[in-house]
């Protein structure tokens, strides 16, 4: 099974509305707040005229980016670009009433700007479901202008567990999911080295850990991935249903233990580099 968030114009409607929860959902949680939070406290909003978010989905983070540039107080704008038209058009009700935010629909290998009039380019948890990352950040690269800053987060889902010990089938559902509905696990590992041949300087490269053990932050996967399986006939729903209440189990007594770590990179383009 590809992934289907490479393009999700083709995707099951009803999936695609499972995303516009989920990815509201996630942004919310206080642990993905504080990462999100860390990396756009770390950028120059009083100097920052266009800060664009690629992959923008349903546009939490896009959100968060215009109320940053907001209360700099100097005019900035901001731009969320999805190639998603139905997570466009849920961005677009979602941000409502923001006058310096927009949002419109791109792919992230060719984006409408001319060269080096972009000040910040975002990627959020988007370069582990493209084929070709460096390509994304080569176009980052050419719209950004001389000094402009790239910001990447995401997943490492080569860590992702959901595994209490060795033979926990709650571990191997957790792989299972990845190896659906995600297009490289390890991209986390590869990205100072892909930001380098895209020609940028990281000045920051660090590692937070999202961790679910009392809520239902991450059911998404168990869900996600039990139907998948069902649809392909691997497994019945009676096992579906009962992988759903052993998470609700675990929950409930305390033992539950989801663990993904997240990445986030800032990088420059370099002065010297005009284009």
């Amino acid at each position: 099974m590809a992934d289907p968030f490479q393009d999700l114009n083709a995707a099951d409607p009803a999936f695609v509305s499972r995303i516009v929860d989920i990815l509201e959902a996630r942004a919310k949680e206080p642990l993905m707040v504080e990462i999100i939070e860390s990396y756009l406290e770390a950028l120059p909003w009083v100097g920052i005229d266009l800060a664009v978010e690629v992959g923008c989905g349903t546009g939490p983070i896009t959100r968060r980016m215009a109320d940053h540039a907001a209360r700099a107080g100097r005019g900035g704008q901001v731009e969320g670009l999805e190639p998603s038209s139905a997570l466009v058009a849920a961005a677009i009700e979602l941000g409502q009433g923001m006058d310096n935010l927009r949002f419109a629909t791109a792919d992230g290998t060719a984006l409408p700007h001319e060269d080096g009039t972009v000040d910040v380019v975002v990627y959020h948890t988007v370069l582990t479901h493209v084929t070709d990352p460096v390509a994304l950040l080569t176009e980052a690269r050419r719209v950004l202008r001389p000094g402009g800053q790239l910001v990447v987060c995401d997943a490492d889902f080569s860590k992702a567990s959901f595994a209490s010990g060795p033979d926990d089938p709650m571990g191997v559902f957790a792989q299972s999911f990845v190896r659906r509905f995600v297009t490289d696990a390890f991209t986390v590992g590869k990205l100072p080295a892909m930001v380098r041949l895209a020609g940028f300087e990281t000045t920051r490269f660090d590692v937070s850990n999202r961790i679910t053990t009392s809520d239902d932050g991450m059911i998404h996967y168990v869900q996600m991935c039990s139907e998948a399986m069902v649809s392909e006939g691997l497994i019945g729903q009676p096992l579906a249903e009962a992988l759903l209440g052993e998470y609700a189990r675990r929950r409930a007594l305390g033992e539950l233990y989801g663990f993904i770590p997240f990445a986030t990179l800032i990088a420059n383009k370099s002065d010297a580099d005009s284009a």
